[in-house]
């Protein structure tokens, strides 16, 4: 019999009144370490002191303006500092809201592009499977796989899939899929989308930049554009400043580029979209219609752009990128113990990012996202004092840069507590399947 776990989803939420540093405190006092980062956004900490001073500095002298026949100092300066730390040929920015919205700013811009250019039949895209995008509905589409969207499939554009390269074979798989796919329809296809390095929504799933870079080089060769979603996996999450600074180690390169999340350090709502020169000149045009006309009410704004600014001259300290190396080197270590453990399989550490996954006994334990399963281990470690929010049975941790090596320690020590009620839980037996 598959075990039943005590119902989580009925649990009122945790009631956050402050934060500091990596940790967040209810209205009882108690404190949390955010082990996720409050979903990958919280880069520098809680309340950090300068991005919220650049905030206040800022709004006592401009709030916001429309970005629409209107710049200003913070948008103007961001864009100059985002093109001086990201890769060739990062040469624009296109400002929006959200990391969604950055997915959508680049579909919309790569199909465009083929059509300012008189190629109009380049409208297919293709994706990794289980990709994950966002929720509007162009990302929807590109991250169908993902298996989020099943009641609006009526609705999303189709998109070519080709496997994602986790592992040797599955590597040949996914470059032998898009071989032929450029062989048989390149002048169809407009564009490739992925997140490099880490898949992050569908299981934290690892790929070499190596890899990421042969798929880039295909495109190329072929004519078509990539897009790089690095939404989660920029601002120094696996390692360097943006994922595809280690891709192009390897010879290849994004023609557009998305982030946000940690763009503003986990203070603000605000995207980007980045892209080369060449793909910014083919919408250069006396016709409005060749314009890329997409805009937002508060693209740009000046609190995000303040708060953005703050954030990346942080990471010109050293000690950012030194408390970066102290987390990644964390995970390292305890990654042996996690490999001989009974319970857990495929631990794996990109940069800051560590996972793994909960075996069960059962093979019908309900370990999907959103199971009862699943909000048991949110449950268990928010009791605990951790912060997780897992992806099924995909344990994560996605801390903060500025925790300290006693609060990551404590969390892989509570850890094994975790993993002693889970065996308990699991365990073939009267009443294991109760809980």
């Amino acid at each position: 019999m598959a075990p039943v776990y005590a119902n989580a989803n009925r649990r009122p939420p945790l009631a956050v009144v402050r934060g500091d540093g990596e940790f967040l405190f209810d209205a009882h006092g108690n404190k949390y370490f955010d082990a996720v980062s409050s979903w990958w956004v919280n880069i520098h900490g809680h309340s950090n002191p300068t991005i919220a001073q650049a905030i206040a500095n800022q709004a006592l002298e401009l709030e916001h303006v429309m970005f629409a026949g209107v710049t200003h100092p913070p948008a103007a300066l961001l864009a100059e500092k985002l093109i001086q730390h990201a890769p060739a040929p990062m040469a624009k920015v296109f400002y929006s809201d959200n990391g969604s919205t950055a997915i959508e700013v680049a579909l919309k811009m790569a199909f465009q592009y083929w059509q300012n250019k008189g190629m109009g039949a380049k409208k297919r895209v293709v994706a990794l499977e289980g990709g994950y995008h966002g929720d509007t509905f162009g990302a929807m589409a590109a991250g169908r796989s993902s298996g989020f969207y099943d009641p609006f499939t009526p609705w999303l554009f189709q998109v070519d899939f080709i496997p994602t390269g986790i592992c040797a074979c599955t590597e040949e798989e996914a470059l032998a899929a898009l071989d032929q796919l450029l062989a048989t329809s390149a002048e169809e296809i407009a564009a490739l989308i992925l997140e490099p390095l880490i898949q992050g929504a569908s299981g934290m799933r690892f790929m070499r930049a190596a890899h990421v870079a042969e798929l880039c080089k295909r495109c190329e060769a072929a004519g078509v554009l990539v897009i790089f979603d690095e939404v989660f996996t920029a601002f120094g999450r696996t390692g360097t400043l943006f994922s595809a600074d280690q891709v192009a180690q390897f010879g290849g390169h994004a023609d557009i580029i998305c982030i946000s999340k940690g763009l503003t350090g986990g203070f603000m709502p605000m995207a980007a979209t980045l892209t080369s020169q060449a793909v910014y000149d083919a919408f250069l045009s006396d016709q409005v219609g060749h314009a890329l006309l997409h805009g937002h009410s508060y693209t740009a704004n000046p609190l995000g752009c303040a708060a953005a600014l703050a954030s990346l001259a942080l990471f010109n300290e050293e000690s950012t990128w030194a408390n970066i190396r102290h987390i990644e080197a964390t995970h390292q270590r305890w990654l042996p113990t996690l490999a001989c453990h009974p319970l857990i399989e495929n631990p794996r550490v990109c940069g800051t990012v560590a996972a793994f996954e909960l075996k069960s006994s059962h093979s019908q334990c309900g370990l999907g996202y959103g199971s009862n399963a699943s909000q048991w281990i949110r449950q268990t470690f928010l009791e605990l004092g951790i912060v997780v929010r897992p992806l099924g049975n995909t344990v994560y941790w996605v801390p903060p840069y500025c925790t300290t090596p006693e609060t990551l320690e404590n969390a892989y020590q509570t850890l094994i507590q975790v993993l002693q009620r889970w065996g308990t839980l699991i365990a073939p037996g009267p009443g294991s399947e109760l809980f």
